[in-house]
């Protein structure tokens, strides 16, 4: 079984910000592989489907961003799942506007989500990652702003595009293991 984790906040004020990227593309996977009864458990919303003969579920903790890994940890523990089949989507202000980059486990690079994540799971960071850039913010604009505004007119399809290419990156991730992913998709950024 593996586990794909979208980070973002839950309710609609959020929905079409910055930092919900991975709840975009958790929904996108979720879309592509017909799961779409997603039901509330461990303070996440979950939805259920299968690749290739091997269960995935799909993941989106409604923890808020910054306590991703109580809800993370709990799916986590009862499902028995390693950390290396735990796959996790966030939004990177280190990447420009719709740039993926796909790693095998690392740190938090600050990323308040994952630091939570790596605190919940007993400082454990051998699990994938699949970062969405969502570029830094603009001079004397404070993070917390930039991370909780919506995508403009002109970043919002090269998201719209990097969730498109994603959704069989994971599926890579899934079917073949992190590394083959990372060679086949890393290289990947949104024209302009």
């Amino acid at each position: 079984m593996k586990i794909f984790v979208g980070l973002g906040n839950p309710g609609a004020e959020y929905a079409n910000t910055k930092h919900n990227v991975g709840f975009m593309l958790a929904d996108k996977l979720a879309a592509e592989l017909c799961a779409t009864d997603w039901r509330n458990n461990f303070n996440a919303l979950i939805a259920e489907s299968f690749v290739d003969g091997e269960k995935l579920l799909i993941v989106k903790p409604q923890t808020f961003m910054n306590l991703s890994g109580e809800a993370v940890e709990a799916v986590k523990n009862f499902y028995k799942v390693d950390a290396e089949n735990l796959i996790v989507a966030h939004d990177d202000m280190d990447l420009p506007v719709g740039t993926i980059r796909l790693r095998p486990k690392g740190s938090s690079g600050g990323h308040k989500g994952i630091e939570s994540i790596i605190f919940h799971l007993a400082w454990e960071q051998n699990f994938p990652r699949v970062r969405i850039g969502i570029g830094r913010p603009p001079e004397n604009c404070p993070v917390n702003s930039h991370v909780l505004s919506n995508f403009n007119s002109e970043d919002a399809p090269k998201i719209a595009a990097a969730i498109e290419n994603l959704v069989p990156a994971v599926l890579c991730i899934c079917r073949e293991g992190i590394n083959n992913a990372m060679n086949k998709f890393n290289s990947h950024k949104i024209r302009e």
